[in-house]
C-alpha cells in the first residue's frame, strides 16, 4: 500500500541540494565509473547528488521505461494483472529465462524485451503519444517505432526526471487507477527486510553510443521514502553490476539502509 506523506505539499517542498557530494563521488571514482546519482527524500526534500552536469542530461530510458509501460499496459487493459500470461512464440533468445511463456510479473523481473514489445504492439503508438502529452516523462522524439522507442534512444530521460516521476508514482498523482498502481507496486519489489522495502528497475541501453546503464526506484524505511536514480556509462558488460552496487553503497553511505 502506498504511504502518502503530507501528500502534495511534499512535492513542492524546497530541496537541499549538495552540488558535489564527496562520499558519492568516491564511490564512482573507486570503480573508475563515469556516471551520476540522485537520492532524494520524500519527507524532508533533502537531496544528495553526484555529477550535477550529468544529473540533468537525458539518456535513453532503456528498461526503466518498463515501470511506466507496465502502468500503461494495465490501464489500457492489454494485461489484466501480474499473472496475465504472455505466450512465447518459440524464438530463441540469448537470455534462457526469456525462452518460455511469461507473466507480467516475470517479464518485469526478468526485463524480458520481447514481452514488452508484445505489450507495446497492443498499446499502439497513438496511445503512447497521448500518455506522453499528459505526463512529464522525459522527451519522446518523432518519428518513433512503437516496439523499440525506449531502447533505441527515441525516448530519453534524465536522472532528475526519473526521481520526479517516481515521486509522483509513489504519491499516486499520475492519471492511473489504483488497481494499476497496486499491481505495479507488487512486481517492482526487489527486496524486503524488517527495516525497508525496495522497489526498483534496471535498464541497459545497448543500442546507443556510449551505452548507458540505469538503476532507478525507491526505498521505504520506517519514517521516510527515499527515491534514487543512477546512470552509468557502460564500456563492457562487466560494468553492469555497478548500477546496483554503487546505488546500494550510496544508500548505505547516507545511512538510509544498514551498512553491514
Amino acid at each position: 500500500m502506498r504511504r502518502i506523506i503530507n501528500t502534495l505539499f511534499i512535492m513542492f517542498l524546497a530541496s537541499t541540494t549538495h552540488a558535489e557530494d564527496r562520499e558519492l563521488a568516491k564511490l564512482f571514482s573507486d570503480q573508475s565509473i563515469n556516471g551520476t546519482i540522485v537520492i532524494s527524500s520524500l519527507r524532508s526534500g533533502e537531496r544528495f547528488t553526484h555529477n550535477d552536469i550529468r544529473v540533468d542530461r537525458r539518456f535513453a530510458t532503456a528498461s526503466t521505461f518498463k515501470i511506466l509501460n507496465s502502468l500503461i499496459s494495465l490501464e489500457e487493459e492489454v494485461v489484466s494483472g501480474k499473472n496475465t500470461v504472455l505466450e512465447w512464440d518459440g524464438r530463441k533468445y540469448d537470455y534462457p529465462a526469456w525462452n518460455g511463456d511469461q507473466t507480467l510479473e516475470t517479464a518485469f523481473k526478468l526485463s524480458c524485451v520481447w514481452c514488452f514489445q508484445e505489450l507495446a504492439r497492443r498499446v499502439g503508438a497513438e496511445t503512447y503519444r497521448s500518455y506522453f502529452q499528459k505526463l512529464a516523462y522525459g522527451k519522446l522524439l518523432e518519428p518513433f517505432s512503437e516496439t523499440t522507442f525506449w531502447l533505441d534512444g527515441s525516448l530519453e530521460i534524465s536522472a532528475i526526471e526519473q526521481v520526479d516521476f517516481l515521486k509522483e508514482l509513489y504519491l499516486g498523482t499520475l492519471p492511473f487507477n489504483n488497481s494499476s498502481y497496486e499491481v505495479l507496486q507488487e512486481i517492482m519489489i526487489v527486496e524486503q527486510t524488517p527495516s525497508f522495502t525496495m522497489r526498483a528497475k534496471t535498464g541497459w541501453a545497448e543500442r546507443v553510443t556510449p551505452q548507458v546503464g540505469w538503476y532507478v526506484g525507491y526505498i521505504e524505511v520506517k519514517d521516510d521514502v527515499w527515491f534514487f536514480a543512477t546512470n552509468i556509462e557502460i564500456s563492457e558488460k562487466s560494468d553492469l553490476p555497478m548500477r546496483q552496487k554503487i546505488t546500494l553503497e550510496a544508500l548505505k553511505s547516507k545511512g538510509i539502509i544498514n551498512g553491514a
